[in-house]
């Protein structure tokens, strides 16, 4: 559980109520002592918090229909005979990306 003074809390509310969408609790002290308690609504933190923020700002969509299941039976794309992930990524290291 997260603790913030009662000035911190009032300064930066926007960042402790994000923390509460995430599903953490936040306990706020006045001068050390405990005051109060704030929580999530609800115990699923990724139905309201950081999913639905993210399909608000249009990163992500939620799916609509039921899960293709022969697509996850599917083998995924085989790499190329000479392709080498540590070789990519030296090749990034060494490009300045």
């Amino acid at each position: 559980m997260k603790q913030t003074t009662i000035t911190d809390a009032k300064n930066g509310l926007s960042s402790l109520i994000d923390t509460v969408r995430s599903g953490e609790s936040v306990l706020i002290t006045d001068r050390g002592v405990p005051v109060a308690v704030i929580g999530p609504v609800s115990g699923d933190a990724h139905s309201s918090g950081r999913l639905a923020r993210l399909e608000r700002s249009g990163v992500v969509h939620r799916g609509s229909g039921p899960t293709p299941l022969a697509l996850l039976s599917t083998p995924g794309p085989r790499p190329l005979a000479r392709a080498s992930a540590v070789g990519v990524l030296l090749d990034e290291r060494a490009s300045g990306r």
